[in-house]
């Protein structure tokens, strides 16, 4: 198990043709360490079927055993707003598993992308660190602080060079349980805390301009705040509408849909995501489907390194059960992009 060799994710270059990019995700599904965790289900992955029959075959699988999202832990809360409220990854009920599933999942995931952090832009040729555009992803409220703190590091430390910023969320309202132990002055949502991480990571002063919806706060609602940091580089904070807000708010491909709808990134731009490792396979797919075919961009996903941050505090350490619950994510989030390439 400790013998799997890293297995890419689909290619994020710009103008990929749909051979390579099918490749990747062919590559990634039929590799030797998601055969090994489907065995370990007792199934097989069947060989007889093409790609397209596989995703399927694969996201039925994944939901019968790796779903555990429907589980609630102490830590849930009801919705302020009296809907059903997502089920975010911290109020999920841990499900502990046998210590030998347990190594050959942690092993199986260091090997398909959620278990590094991997190697930081330096590692590449210098060439590489120049971005057109560096998008923060939202997430719990530790997270925001940590990532955009991370984007900070990466830029003064010369790993990487940006032409703008964009920190992408939404308006999640924040619960009791995230923001406990942190000082969060008037932050009330995930974007919130976006702009407060990026304000003081960046040394930003009031925005330059700023546009919303009007209204009640609803999954429909969104904003735009822009800034200048104290390098001069553009600093924007988003929060995206749901593109189905009668039944859910907004998501990933929501976020990055919104930020290239509202800054219109050009047809070959490097665009760098950065996000927590155990997250970089799916929304580095779904980064591929809305910007590389959307928009023609260059992707590239990098999660976070926390020994490179130097108040990350405590950080949540990932159980199997998670790591399977992002495998999932993953089957999905490919399945998503093969059905856009057809």
């Amino acid at each position: 198990m400790s013998g799997y060799r890293p297995v890419p994710l689909p290619t994020g270059a710009a103008g990929a043709s749909r051979a390579d990019l099918v490749a990747g995700v062919t590559g990634w599904i039929c590799s030797p360490p998601l055969r090994d965790l489907v065995a370990a289900f007792g199934a097989e992955l069947p060989d007889r079927l093409d790609t397209a029959e596989l995703l399927a075959w694969l996201d039925d699988f994944a939901a019968r055993h790796w779903d555990f999202r429907g589980r609630r832990g102490a830590a849930a809360q009801p919705s302020p707003n009296g809907r059903t409220a997502a089920v975010e990854r911290d109020e999920v009920a841990e499900t502990r598993l046998p210590a030998a599933l347990t190594e050959l999942v942690r092993a199986a995931a260091t090997a398909l992308g959620l278990i590094g952090p991997g190697p930081e832009p330096a590692a590449t040729p210098s060439s590489g660190r120049r971005y057109d555009h560096l998008l923060v992803l939202g997430g719990l409220a530790r997270s925001c602080l940590n990532r955009t703190a991370y984007a900070a590091h990466l830029l003064r430390s010369g790993a990487v060079e940006a032409g703008e910023m964009a920190a992408l969320g939404s308006f999640r309202p924040l619960r009791p349980t995230e923001t406990a132990e942190l000082d969060l002055p008037g932050c009330e949502y995930e974007v919130d805390v976006l702009e407060y991480g990026m304000r003081r990571a960046f040394e930003c002063a009031a925005p330059a301009e700023e546009r919303s919806s009007e209204g009640e706060i609803s999954h429909h609602s969104w904003s735009v705040r822009s800034y200048r940091c104290a390098a001069g580089t553009a600093v924007h904070v988003l929060a995206a509408p749901s593109t189905e807000p009668a039944s859910r708010r907004a998501h990933t491909s929501d976020t990055y849909h919104f930020w290239a709808a509202e800054l219109g990134p050009a047809a070959g731009d490097r665009v760098l995501v950065l996000t927590s490792q155990p997250y970089v396979p799916f929304q580095h797919c779904d980064a591929v489907r809305t910007l590389g075919l959307g928009y023609g961009c260059e992707v590239r996903t990098i999660g976070l390194d926390p020994s490179r941050i130097a108040e990350s505090g405590s950080l949540r350490q990932l159980g199997a059960d998670q790591y399977l619950q992002e495998l999932r994510s993953t089957i999905r989030s490919m399945r998503n992009l093969f059905h856009a390439l057809s």
